[in-house]
């Protein structure tokens, strides 16, 4: 996908940051729509269909976390990429916003091109491989081309770091993958995340699909099993 098909939606209350992902976005060739609070921000995430959504935490009207917890409950924004950009920087809001299904935490202040940079790379790692093959293992199939599990034939909505990090650790069964190894390949060894991010991941993703598929090896990592 070129630059200038990407459409990025930046919701937040200070116009100044509004306008500095405007400027330095659109430089690059995105296309970028603005709110200023949240339920402006879910009106127009649902009229300019982004692809990514840079999102605040506190807010009026509806906070960050409030936003992307609706958004993930509608079909349209299954596979839409939602990060927040916010000054809350503690390991409880890191949590608690991947816990409501955002695919990146992102700390003000930032720099204008290390924002560009994250973005770019936060785009360029979640795009889906060219791999149409589903997985079959046992009453679990993991449909690539679809972005969905497939649990005796019910299909589950997966996150997208919840189904990259599932996809990764049932490439190869019975392998440990180190926590290392885990953030690399999902995050990019260029992004700094919360130390539980894979945890949380983890508890989502057997939370909907049962905890036998995914095995803690303690002090290493994590393995699929079937």
């Amino acid at each position: 996908m070129k630059a200038t098909q990407i459409k990025v939606l930046a919701v937040d209350d200070e116009p100044d940051i509004l306008e500095l992902i405007r400027y330095n976005l659109e430089k690059e060739g995105f296309a970028v729509e603005t709110a200023s609070n949240g339920a402006e921000g879910l009106e127009r995430a649902r009229s300019f269909s982004p692809d990514l959504i840079l999102l605040d935490v506190m807010m009026p009207e509806i906070d960050g976390m409030e936003v992307c917890r609706t958004l993930r409950q509608e079909e349209k924004f299954g596979n839409t990429l939602i990060a927040f950009l916010t000054a809350r920087s503690e390991d409880y809001s890191q949590i608690a916003g991947f816990d409501a299904g955002a695919d990146d935490y992102i700390t003000k202040p930032i720099r204008p091109r290390v924002l560009v940079s994250r973005v770019k790379g936060l785009l360029r790692r979640s795009k889906v491989a060219e791999d149409s093959h589903s997985k079959d293992f046992g009453d679990l199939r993991i449909d690539r081309e679809t972005y969905l599990a497939y649990l005796k034939e019910e299909p589950i909505t997966l996150a997208r770091k919840e189904f990259e990090l599932l996809y990764l650790l049932s490439s190869k069964p019975g392998k440990v993958f180190t926590r290392d190894e885990i953030y690399e390949r999902i995050w990019g060894a260029d992004l700094i995340v919360g130390e539980r991010t894979i945890d949380v991941h983890i508890r989502k993703i057997r939370e909907k699909l049962g905890s036998h598929y995914i095995k803690t090896v303690k002090g290493i990592g994590y393995k699929f099993e079937f």
